[in-house]
């Protein structure tokens, strides 16, 4: 497989070095990616960065995945218009070790294999530097000038900025360089990937690297990733889409991908998926055909449901979607899991209740006194005796109906429903 081959047309190229696919077609070569360790979880903001060291490592390369743990304590100006909050040793520790297990899934760090990825954090290089000694023989070889000259400088000092830059984000495009650098002398790394944004910084480190060392390294960079609309990628009404289960659910997950629009499913499907080209294409033609039936967004979102999580918990959530928008069964409900349940009604209005007070009572006194689904029995007795009525989505007739343990769903939940779209649910506690 030829690495630029392959993200060329999975449309992942913004800009490349001269002499980097001569690099790379010469030998087994070094790449290194930034992620900045701000939080214990990536998202997916951060994957078109992943999907690249995966894509790297399948053509027979050695990537290596760099924590930014000095520069998450300083922070980088590329895109930002405000500096950024920075971090204590022990955030960053913590966060490195959740990183590393959700880049597990992606990379292979365990093996024997001459290519096998590694971790590797910034800071355990620059925690010893003094500030002497970094200007003294990193400083002088990069001139203000060719760092004034950068964008993301460019765009802090103009006139419509109106935070300007403080002297600490200044220096980060010369402390990333100086990673680079290391790790160029260190681990003969002699390309580095990133977002197009990021062209600036990694060139300062070629810089570096040619005119302290007389070596010759290389930049390859991606796209940022756009939304056909012009919104921001990634960002939900909530926030971020992470990866890990515990800000985002499997559901929800699953969800965002399965909502995208035409355009971005034909995008994002090159992108975060390894389907093989003529098979996209075959993808891209059938979706063409009957766009109704969303087969793009649905192939996208099982491809990385799987990848980020695992297909139990894609199949729960193609189980839960049909909970809300098909004809799903009480069966169907009662396979959920505690988090998935909770994620499909989120937002749903809730009642807690007494679990003494209401068990074995009738659901019409229920339903009326401890919880206030309904504003009177008539109202409820109305929509029983026209079908309207469900609970746990079977309809309900008896009006005589007591709510019993063996109703609830793991054990602690009722999902009542008025008509087609109104759900509540009732925990018991």
């Amino acid at each position: 497989m030829n690495f630029v081959e392959e993200l060329t047309w999975r449309g992942m190229i913004h800009s490349m070095m001269p002499g980097t696919e001569e690099q790379l077609a010469k030998e087994m070569t070094t790449a290194y990616l930034g992620i900045d360790p701000t939080a214990d979880s990536l998202h997916i903001g951060h994957l078109v960065g992943v999907m690249m060291l995966r894509h790297f490592q399948r053509c027979g390369h050695k990537p290596l995945a760099l924590v930014g743990g000095a520069t998450g304590m300083i922070g980088d100006p590329s895109g930002k218009s405000a500096e950024r909050n920075l971090l204590d040793e022990t955030t960053l520790r913590h966060n490195q070790e959740c990183i590393k297990k959700q880049l597990s899934r992606f990379l292979d760090f365990d093996s024997d294999a001459p290519n096998a990825a590694e971790m590797v954090n910034n800071y355990d290089w620059m925690k010893d530097f003094s500030f002497l000694a970094f200007i003294r023989d990193i400083g002088k070889h990069i001139t203000v000038n060719y760092m004034m000259a950068k964008d993301s400088v460019k765009k802090r000092l103009s006139a419509e900025s109106s935070v300007g830059m403080s002297f600490t984000e200044f220096t980060y495009q010369l402390v990333q360089g100086f990673d680079f650098y290391h790790l160029f002398e260190t681990k003969n790394c002699k390309l580095q990937l990133g977002g197009s944004d990021q062209w600036g910084n990694i060139t300062t480190g070629t810089e570096l690297i040619r005119r302290k060392l007389g070596g010759e390294a290389f930049a390859l960079t991606c796209p940022l990733i756009t939304k056909a609309d012009g919104g921001k990628f990634g960002k939900t009404e909530s926030g971020n889409v992470w990866l890990d289960r515990r800000y985002t659910s499997p559901y929800k997950f699953y969800q965002f991908w399965l909502n995208v629009s035409d355009a971005d499913a034909e995008k994002y499907i090159k992108i975060f998926t390894f389907i093989p080209k003529e098979e996209v294409e075959a993808l891209v033609a059938e979706h063409a055909a009957a766009p109704h039936l969303r087969v793009l967004q649905k192939r996208l979102a099982k491809e990385i449901t799987i990848m980020v999580h695992s297909e139990q918990d894609y199949e729960m959530a193609v189980e839960a979607s049909s909970i809300l928008f098909g004809n799903a069964t009480s069966d169907s409900l009662k396979k959920l899991d505690e988090e998935t349940l909770l994620a499909v009604f989120d937002g749903v209005p809730t009642f807690e209740v007494s679990r003494e007070e209401v068990l074995g009572k009738k659901l019409m006194d229920v339903l009326t006194e401890n919880a206030a689904v309904f504003a009177s029995k008539g109202e409820m007795r109305k929509l029983i005796q026209n079908g309207g009525f469900a609970v746990n989505k079977e309809k309900v007739s008896d009006l005589e109906l007591s709510l019993e343990a063996e109703l609830l769903l793991n054990e602690k939940y009722l999902l009542v429903q008025k008509g087609k779209k109104n759900y509540y649910l009732l925990i018991l506690k």
